[in-house]
């Protein structure tokens, strides 16, 4: 009995001074500051949405990362300065869905990114947080990649989501039905194809 309670003794001691090593080393052997971002982040020092369009990152890439991943991943990120982000595109909603929504949510309830509707954020901030980004939440800067009245839209409708006011766009569209004769599909003579 009583070697039986020294070997657990030795193994709580063993496992007691491991679990000491172990947070010592992770206290002072590793300051960098990651952000909560992704390998690459702390390289780069920029969020997932500068090289992702999806938080998970996966799916399509930004101009930027398609840019970084061809020039072999360097430590900086390459910029693009005066390309814009949605060129030709002027509503709030439209500019919001292609620049915000993917990190934010379709209706702004907060996907990866902060939770942006009922919480009524002032106009001022919401421009600041566009053109500066907040690195330690993960969001870039969008500075010089939205025309000033593009900016001016796009600002405008996050401040009206954020009160709770703006109309989104719709998660989905509805599709009118197939044309169905006799269970066939009516080919349309315009139409062309084989």
């Amino acid at each position: 009995m009583k070697s039986r309670l020294a070997n657990f003794l030795k193994i709580f001691i063993i496992l007691l001074i491991g679990f000491g090593v172990f947070l010592w080393a992770g206290l002072f052997l590793d300051t960098q500051p990651v952000h909560a971002l992704p390998e690459y982040a702390v390289r780069t020092d920029e969020s997932c949405a500068a090289c992702h369009v999806n938080p998970g990152g996966g799916g399509p890439r930004t101009l930027r990362g398609l840019l970084w991943a061809a020039q072999g991943q360097p430590d900086q990120m390459p910029e693009l300065a005066n390309i814009l982000i949605a060129p030709g595109v002027s509503d709030g909603a439209e500019l919001y869905d292609i620049a915000c929504s993917s990190c934010h949510g379709q209706q702004g309830e907060g996907i990866f990114g902060l939770k942006l509707t009922g919480t009524s954020v002032k106009e001022s901030k919401i421009r600041s947080n566009i053109l500066r980004g907040r690195l330690r939440s993960g969001m870039p800067s969008y500075e010089g990649q939205f025309t000033n009245k593009q900016l001016d839209a796009l600002v405008l409708f996050v401040t009206e989501l954020s009160a709770g006011k703006a109309e989104t766009l719709p998660d989905f569209y509805e599709l009118p039905p197939a044309a169905l004769s006799n269970g066939v599909h009516e080919a349309n003579p315009n139409s062309g194809g084989n």
